[in-house]
Formats: C-alpha cells, structure tokens, sequence
C-alpha cells in the first residue's frame, strides 16, 4: 500500500514536471523506485546515437526505516550525490517532492 501512494506520488509529479508531449522526444522526465530509494531523473538523446537514451540524476531520496525519514540528496557538478543541506531529511515522499519542486536554492533543476 505504501508503495502504490508513492508511486502515486511520483507520478503526479511527474507529470506536473514534464514538459510538453511534443518536445518529450528531446526531453523527458523520469523516475526509479528502488527498494528504499527514489530518483528523479531527466532523459535526452544520446548525442552520438540518437536512439539512446541518456539519464541525468537530478534527485535522490533514501527512505531510513529504522528512524522513518528520508534522507534528501542532489547531484553537483562532481557527479556524486552530496546530502541536501538546507533540509538532509523529510518525514515522507510528498514533502521531499515538494523540496525537489520548489528548489529554493537552485540545487535540482539549476
């Protein structure tokens, strides 16, 4: 159950997020749901083979259940995922989204 409302979660954003259906060719937005840990993601065409599809992390929780919170990571010029330091944690999925959403410090989506 906990999972089909998180991915419910993930979906709405998702397809708020996205950008229109006639450029979603060029440039989409995605999601994994692994376990414990989300990531959202950007996908565009792989500028040597067109026909594959390359993924850019732009987002990434970690569900810790032994203190029932999520751990807020994002991505930085260095490629590693470094903790979210105005907020390293959230109580549940739909207010990491709406961190990710908001991107009050420019950390997500630039």
């Amino acid at each position: 159950m906990i999972v089909d409302l998180n991915q419910k979660l993930l979906d709405a954003f998702i397809e708020k997020r996205r950008p229109p259906k006639e450029i979603r060719d060029k440039v989409d937005l995605g999601y994994k749901l692994e376990g414990e840990v989300v990531q959202i993601f950007e996908t565009r065409p792989n500028w040597q083979n067109p026909a594959e599809k390359i993924e850019s992390p732009i987002a990434r929780a970690k569900y810790v259940k032994s203190r029932s919170v999520w751990k807020v990571y994002w991505m930085r010029a260095d490629l590693n995922w470094h903790p979210y330091d105005p907020q390293r944690e959230v109580s549940n999925l739909a207010v990491f989204l709406e961190l990710v959403d908001h991107d009050d410090y420019g950390c997500f989506w630039g």
